[in-house]
């Protein structure tokens, strides 16, 4: 499992790698705060659009930045840990910017997938993997499920 763990190096490497073999890299990005089964099929379903996926996750510091001062609840390397441990997941890369555009942009994956709770043109990283001939999707949302509702379920329970 540790191995599916990489750097920006690495993921440069298994990028270039993928490209030399012809072989088309997923590539998809969120905080995954809490691990859920819609977490779990969306993945699945990203997965399936090519032969590895990669999952960048925020930081710490900037899901702080992006979802307020009481978040994170685990922290990156559980979070990392976590994804990893799916079979379906073949790489995870933490990143600290609070958009993915310029990872996305270095490493150019051959598809570029969010939730369904994204339009097309809210997808950081659209336009330059649409521009390297990549596609671009917004899965299906899996309604019902989310962390932040997850979060409100719980808090609910607790008072």
């Amino acid at each position: 499992m540790e191995d599916k763990l990489i750097s920006l190096d690495e993921a440069r490497r298994v990028r270039a790698q993928m490209r030399a073999a012809g072989r088309r890299l997923v590539f998809t990005n969120g905080c995954f705060d809490l691990l859920h089964i819609g977490h779990v099929r969306y993945l699945q379903q990203a997965r399936a659009l090519g032969d590895a996926l990669l999952v960048a996750i925020n930081s710490d510091r900037a899901v702080r930045a992006l979802k307020g001062p009481e978040r994170p609840l685990m922290k990156e390397a559980e979070r990392a840990e976590m994804l990893a441990a799916l079979s379906v997941v073949d790489f995870v890369l933490i990143f600290d910017d609070l958009s993915p555009r310029q990872l996305i942009a270095e490493l150019l994956p051959d598809v570029l997938v969010k939730g369904g709770d994204y339009k097309l043109d809210e997808i950081h990283g659209r336009e330059e993997v649409e521009a390297a001939g990549g596609r671009v999707l917004a899965l299906p949302f899996i309604s019902g499920y989310s962390t932040s509702a997850l979060i409100e379920r719980i808090r609910r329970l607790r008072d």
